[in-house]
Order: structure tokens, then sequence, then C-alpha cells
């Protein structure tokens, strides 16, 4: 049974910085895809940033994130972290932690995801 636990979300003012972290257990593969999606009320989940566990460690961001966010990973822990820096008001989400097989378009396809974390919310106020 594949189990994610994210952690590390909380409240923030504008500027501020936040760490998510996700632990994942009971995935039989040894590589994988890892990342993040976030769903603001009202609005559909969107992807934010992924990493591939495998060689090479490709990783993946979407326009809205790539600069402020970094996504890493520690495979000795089976963890992916979510840096996030120079924070909006619009990072306000629910964000969840995924796995998957591959990281081809993993971004752009929240409904064809394995596996998901229970949720973790940041908000940031203004």
């Amino acid at each position: 049974q594949v189990q994610l636990v994210e952690s590390g979300g909380g409240s923030v003012q504008a500027g501020g910085s936040l760490r998510l972290s996700c632990a994942a257990s009971g995935y039989t593969r040894s590589t994988y895809c890892m990342g993040w999606f976030r769903q603001a009320p009202g609005k559909g989940r969107e992807g934010v940033a992924a990493v591939y566990t495998g060689v090479g460690g490709s990783t993946y961001y979407s326009d809205s994130v790539k600069g402020r966010f970094t996504i890493s990973r520690d495979n000795a822990k089976n963890t992916v972290y979510l840096q996030m820096n120079s924070l909006e008001p619009e990072d306000t989400a629910m964000y969840y932690c995924a796995v998957d097989q591959t990281c081809y378009s993993f971004l752009s396809r929240p409904s064809r995801i394995d596996y998901w974390g229970q949720g973790t919310q940041v908000t940031v106020s203004s």
C-alpha cells in the first residue's frame, strides 16, 4: 500500500518562504516521478513541480512558480521537498504530493496520477 505523508504547510506573509516535505512508502518501483500539485478553492488541480528519482533527477516546473520554487529529492529517505520562496497570495492553496511511474506530462495530467497524499494547506497573506 502506497502512502504519501506531507508536512510543512502553514501561513506566511507575502514574500516569505515555506518548505514542504513528502515522504513516500510502499511504492515498489525503484525509480518514479514525485511532485506537487495545488488546488485553490473553486479551481482545478494545478501541477507545480516534479522530480525524477532516477539517474539525472530531471526537474519540472510550472511557469507560475519557476524561479521561486525549488524541488529536490532525498532518495535514501524516499522524500521530496518543495522549497517555496517569494510567496505570493496567489500561491494560497492546498498542496498535494503525488507519485507516478513516469514524469512524462506529469504536471499536466492530474486526472491520471497514480497516488496522492492527503494535502497540506499553504496560506499567503498580503
